[in-house]
């Protein structure tokens, strides 16, 4: 038998893949099916932006005088009818995983010592054990941290009314999303980044987010000393160089990243972090023990995660299969979808434009915010080094080029490529104009 531990991304893919190939698997998961995907990530933030989005779309309607007024949010009801979805789809996956021939234990926690594996305290014999027990929210010692009012990412859904003064504490992907969905909500909304908000991004996507982040009161460098109130929070008080300051909020959102959960796993090297850690082929420094997933630290990616299930369930069932990370493509979700893949590197040449007109972009002509593509190449062979796209379909773009990227696709390779039109995707047709102009500096 092999034991898997979490029922998220990783863990269930790969129970899935070894069921399917005909082992006994028993997937143990002490909380929902689906994992901070589907209950606190990427489902709830689908779900929240959707609804930003139609605001956000209103709002401009109505500058336009195409329409009356601009509806609004009820919060609560929002997030009664979210999760009755999530449950819905949590549904659906259980069916999806019990019929493909995996045996699922609820509601039991599960540990190992070394290749020693429990479920609750009863010791188990196994085959081969996964470890794919997911991440928890990062929380920074700061006083008040503990006040009501003070949520995470696992505690937002809790809210019981819309807040009127947030703060968010973070500067990265997570803390910009939330930031623009209770922006466009009718939230106050002030995010205190440690340090650079939207660290490392690429400057001209970096540029685009501030644009569709217009509204929210962004303060980098800015360092928390306290969260003040009696029965609730009231305000936070923080420090931007030498200058103390204090913001009035009702509530405080934690978005300041996430954390390896593997404090029921001993005997297995671990980083600084508490992140497992594991080859290319997801084995652990203990033989017969896999880990994949955000238990063994960034980028805490779903698909990445996936993938990681594939490769540890793979190199089980005896095919060498290993974890490649140069071309990952990720996105943050605002007005559109802000995706990139690569960093393109010294030595690339780089073209960047405004996104073209299209459905989902058309009616944002007039605000100049139709997006962006880039593209950035090596101007010898022309390969693929970088790419950015936002718009309605970035992340998608952004997935595609990642696979082509892998494969060391050029630029010229285009040549001959026709794209679908209308559409909001200025990169393929980028490429084809990088591939004019390399062509002319080399003077084929």
């Amino acid at each position: 038998m092999i034991i898997v531990l979490g029922g998220g991304p990783a863990g269930r893919i790969a129970s899935i893949r070894l069921a399917s190939a005909g082992k006994e698997v028993t997937l143990v998961e002490s909380g929902g099916i689906g994992g901070q995907c589907l209950h606190f990530g990427c489902m709830p933030i689908c779900a929240l932006t959707d609804a930003a989005r139609i605001i956000d779309s209103n709002r401009n309607f109505h500058n336009l005088g195409i329409v009356d007024s601009i509806p609004e949010i009820n919060f609560p009801h929002l997030l009664t009818e979210m999760h009755a979805i999530q449950q819905k789809i949590a549904s659906i996956l259980d069916t999806e995983t019990k019929t493909a021939g995996v045996n699922i234990v609820y509601g039991r926690t599960a540990r190992t010592e070394g290749n020693r594996v429990f479920i609750g305290d009863e010791p188990e014999e196994a085959e081969a054990v996964i470890v794919a027990t997911g991440s928890r929210p990062n929380i920074p010692e700061i006083e008040g941290i503990s006040l009501s009012g003070v949520h995470t990412p696992h505690t937002v859904w809790e809210m019981k009314k819309l807040p009127r003064k947030l703060a968010i504490i973070g500067g990265s992907v997570m803390a910009a999303e939330f930031a623009f969905i209770f922006s466009r909500f009718g939230s106050e909304v002030t995010v205190l980044s440690r340090s650079t908000f939207l660290k490392n991004f690429d400057r001209h996507l970096k540029r685009t987010a501030l644009q569709e982040l217009s509204g929210v009161d962004i303060r980098e460098n800015a360092d928390v000393k306290s969260i003040k109130g009696s029965t609730g929070v009231k305000s936070v008080q923080f420090g931007t160089g030498e200058t103390n300051e204090s913001i009035d909020a009702d509530a405080v959102l934690i978005a300041a990243g996430l954390l390896p959960r593997s404090d029921m796993i001993t005997g297995i090297k671990k980083g600084p972090l508490g992140e497992i850690l594991v080859n290319d082929r997801m084995q652990t420094s203990v033989p017969g023990v896999y880990a994949c997933g955000d238990v063994t630290g960034p980028p805490y990616l779903t698909p990445v995660a996936r993938h990681e299930g594939i490769v540890a369930a793979d190199n089980i069932l005896g095919r060498d299969r290993r974890m490649d990370y140069q071309y990952i493509p990720q996105s943050i979700n605002l007005t559109h979808e802000l995706a990139f893949c690569g960093t393109g590197g010294d030595r690339s040449a780089s073209l960047a434009i405004p996104g073209p007109a299209g459905p989902g972009t058309f009616w944002s002509v007039p605000s100049g915010d139709t997006g962006l593509a880039k593209i950035m190449a090596d101007p010898e062979s022309g390969e693929i080094t970088g790419m950015c796209a936002a718009g309605p379909g970035g992340g998608l773009i952004a997935g595609y080029m990642a696979f082509l990227m892998q494969r060391h696709i050029t630029v010229h390779d285009f040549e001959d490529f026709i794209e679908v039109h209308p559409s909001t995707d200025g990169v393929y047709g980028l490429a084809k104009y990088t591939s004019d102009i390399l062509k002319k500096r080399s003077g084929s």
